[in-house]
């Protein structure tokens, strides 16, 4: 399985500082590209004004009951040393204002690329999603944050888990419809931002309602291609924004 584009990191430090999130160090050196490069301060001026009519809109939606028990059965019984061994694998996840700084970069990405809309009714693929995926073991904390932008056709997620906690296993993710089977999207990279393009086949499945999950997997993936192998230990409800 081939990965997903990156941002590139110029384009991640604009946006980070665009969000006022940098350290008091990290701030200079932004302040100062701006005052040398004009492309950088673009860039810069380009993400505050795209963030600007999020303040207030980015919440978490957490994954209803009813839908957990339908990936549960889906997944069949999850190895109990494999469990916890996921449960050590996600103990250095970050949260808290990464959490929400992580939710507007991928809903900024998605919101930068949308044109003027010009139809009343969009298709039925092209409505604007996110999905806050929360650790299914203890707190609810939100391990990832995705959203899909109709234009580019693909996803955008953020994960806020800590990189080189467990670099014997990856994180895939999945979405599950109303169907209830598992489809896989591709491999996450701890602590990245990846834009994954969706093929039409898959495009049914990104619906308000549709589940996104995550799951630990061997290196390359689950082993079977249509269901994970792993535990599942972050999921979320894709919503409409």
């Amino acid at each position: 399985m081939s990965e997903a584009p990156e941002l590139t990191d110029t384009e991640a430090f604009a946006a980070e500082h665009a969000l006022g999130i940098l350290n008091s160090d990290e701030r200079r050196q932004a302040e100062t590209r701006m005052a040398s490069e004009p492309v950088f301060a673009a860039q810069v001026e380009a993400w505050r004004e795209r963030l600007a009519p999020m303040a207030g809109t980015m919440v978490d939606v957490p994954a209803p009951h009813d839908l957990w028990l339908r990936i549960e059965r889906s997944l069949g019984a999850n190895d109990n040393t494999v469990a916890e061994r996921g449960l050590r694998f996600w103990r250095g996840a970050t949260a808290g204002s990464l959490t929400l700084a992580a939710a507007s970069i991928a809903a900024a990405v998605m919101l930068g690329n949308r044109p003027p809309t010009t139809v009343a009714t969009p298709p039925p693929q092209g409505q604007l999603l996110d999905a806050s995926l929360v650790s299914q073991s203890g707190a609810p904390v939100p391990l990832f944050v995705a959203a899909y932008d109709p234009t580019r056709k693909a996803l955008i997620v953020t994960s806020l888990v800590t990189p080189n906690n467990d670099p014997a296993h990856v994180h895939e993710l999945w979405v599950i419809p109303a169907d209830g089977k598992p489809r896989p999207l591709g491999i996450l990279q701890p602590g990245k931002t990846v834009a994954m393009p969706m093929s039409d086949k898959l495009l049914p499945s990104l619906a308000a309602g549709s589940a996104l999950a995550v799951s630990i997997e061997p290196p390359g993936g689950s082993p079977k291609i249509d269901v994970p192998t792993g535990p599942i230990t972050a999921v979320g409800k894709l919503a409409k924004i």
